[in-house]
């Protein structure tokens, strides 16, 4: 059993790199293996090419640096994106990693009625949003539906992926809740990386 960890975050001293570390060691203690992709250290490039416009359209993929990230995936029964909040959604690179990877002919197919066919049934999608503004503020605007819209069902559900845990670490420009809210959100992932799987 392979648990990814995605990062997305250029300041190795981040609270969101200080999660993921957390959460691998937590997780490493229960006897799960572990892999960290660190994308902006890694330096992933995020930018969707003409040369992935025409992998996506012909369902071939060519590129190595994508099939190296399926190839991660695929390995692996559990993902988790660790990332900070930015205007309200996930930072471009992580999103870029997303547009580039999670692609038709490897994530998803399209019937030849124009049904999405989603391939990543085996795979538990988890998140763990880093981010400075509290719960209520994401209800009172919306934001925790419209959060839950675009990336657990426009992306995990388009591609039949699992949802596993949705753990924010909220007001993570105070220090105390900060590491309140960080221990709370690991271990609500790792509670759910190490229960039984349904898929």
């Amino acid at each position: 059993m392979l648990t990814l960890i995605v990062t997305a975050h250029p300041d190795q001293d981040s609270l969101t790199h200080s999660a993921a570390q957390l959460l691998r060691k937590q997780l490493e203690a229960d006897g799960v293996e572990v892999e960290i992709a660190h994308l902006a250290q890694e330096g992933f490039d995020p930018r969707f090419s003409a040369k992935d416009r025409t992998d996506y359209k012909g369902g071939t993929i060519m590129g190595v640096d994508v099939l190296a990230e399926q190839a991660r995936l695929d390995r692996a029964t559990d993902v988790v994106l660790v990332f900070p909040v930015f205007w309200w959604s996930m930072p471009a690179l992580l999103k870029g990693w997303i547009d580039r990877v999670f692609i038709t002919g490897w994530a998803f197919e399209l019937g030849d009625d124009e049904r999405v066919l989603p391939k990543l049934r085996h795979l538990t999608a988890h998140l763990l949003p880093v981010s400075g503004f509290s719960e209520a503020s994401f209800a009172r605007h919306g934001y925790e539906e419209s959060f839950s819209t675009q990336i657990e069902h426009g992306i995990f559900d388009y591609c039949g992926m699992p949802r596993g845990a949705k753990a924010f670490i909220r007001e993570s420009e105070d220090a105390d809740a900060a590491k309140t809210g960080l221990d709370a959100a690991v271990k609500q992932v790792v509670a759910a990386v190490t229960s039984p799987h349904t898929n």
